[in-house]
């Protein structure tokens, strides 16, 4: 019994002798890390986690669309719209003051204006000129730009009642007066015949263009221009007196001068041209070219000869050869000696010529004649 309690005793001692062995063995192989082979199906299932959830939050997450250039250009302008809407609604209008529209509807009682503003304007057609050859159908377009004055804040319509006519005693006045100071050609349309003259308007004020104001040339029927439009300049503002003065003939000078000097400028210096007399002055003589053109003879031009006055040799109407000497300024300068040198020239070397070959001639039949004598 006691031999037997004895081995059970020792197998304990031994199995108790192995357990720490036994757990220190376990423990090494728990720290040794994994293979890559080991791993593969881990890192498999990690991926496939991280992906699924990757895309539940960009399902949930809202899309966000950056505005487009376009998308905020457009809202830029709404915007800049809207605010100068707001601060027109916002501005105080008083009877006199004067405002400036677009013409949104024309019809023969009046016309429309947009104002800019929360109400329209509107101008009766009577308010709208005082010339008598004034259409308002013909002569107001929608488009155009109208200023005038208000007469009324509110005409029991809601709109603004305004007057062109008026406008022409408040601004009108200061208009015509910076085209006369600026030398501005304008374009009126003539109305009316008067005594000496003939009426139109500019900037709603009436005007008066002299007879002699009309054109470069003598007017002897004045109803010839009634309802013709003309290029004018102010030359005459008498605000105080209401007087002002127009004029079509400073606008046909300064035309007709541009169109002398461009052909003036077409002629070329050194070219030989035939022309009549037309002026004979104590200085030099005036030659009509034709075309509108002249040039002077300077008196030091005329002749070889040394004379005191041009009417020593020229006449009147005598045809004459000139020679451009220059368009200096504008001015044609003519030569009548210079042809005359110039065609003496010319037969100096004729004659040269002619005895040169004169010459060769008689060289050859002299030698000719030698020849003749001898006997081979």
């Amino acid at each position: 019994m006691e031999e037997i309690m004895k081995e059970a005793a020792e197998e304990i001692k031994e199995e108790t002798a192995a357990a720490p062995e036994a757990k220190e063995e376990e423990a090494k192989q728990e720290a040794v890390p994994p293979t890559e082979e080991a791993r593969e199906p881990e890192k498999a299932e990690e991926a496939a986690t991280e992906a699924s959830e990757t895309a539940k939050e960009e399902k949930a997450a809202p899309e966000t669309k950056e505005p487009s250039k376009t998308e905020e250009i457009g809202t830029t302008e709404t915007m800049e719209d809207y605010s100068k809407e707001l601060e027109a609604s916002f501005r105080v209008i008083k009877e006199g003051d004067v405002l400036s529209g677009s013409v949104i509807d024309v019809n023969e009682q009046g016309v429309t204006l947009d104002l800019n503003y929360y109400a329209s304007g509107v101008i009766k057609a009577e308010d709208m000129s005082k010339d008598p050859s004034f259409s308002i159908l013909q002569d107001v377009h929608v488009g155009d730009v109208i200023e005038a004055v208000v007469v009324k804040k509110d005409d029991g319509a809601g709109n603004i009642q305004l007057s062109k006519v008026e406008a022409a005693d408040v601004i009108g006045w200061d208009k015509v007066q910076k085209y006369m100071d600026d030398k501005t050609v304008v374009t009126v349309k003539v109305s009316e015949t008067v005594n000496k003259g003939v009426v139109a308007f500019l900037e709603g004020i009436r005007a008066f263009i002299p007879a002699s104001h009309l054109s470069l040339s003598y007017v002897e029927d004045l109803s010839t221009f009634v309802g013709k439009e003309l290029e004018v300049h102010v030359i005459t503002v008498e605000k105080g007196k209401k007087k002002l003065v127009l004029s079509a003939k400073e606008v046909l000078k300064e035309k007709e001068k541009e169109n002398l000097n461009h052909r003036i400028a077409m002629v070329a210096p050194g070219s030989v041209l035939e022309g009549k007399v037309e002026t004979i002055m104590p200085y030099g003589a005036f030659v009509d070219l034709g075309d509108g053109l002249s040039g002077l003879v300077h008196v030091s031009q005329i002749s070889q000869k040394r004379i005191k006055t041009p009417s020593e040799v020229l006449n009147v109407g005598d045809t004459v050869k000139v020679k451009v000497l220059n368009t200096k300024d504008n001015k044609i300068s003519l030569s009548m000696k210079a042809v005359a040198e110039t065609a003496e020239t010319d037969d100096v070397v004729d004659e040269k010529t002619a005895a040169k070959y004169s010459s060769r001639e008689s060289i050859g039949t002299s030698l000719g004649d030698l020849l003749k004598g001898i006997k081979l």
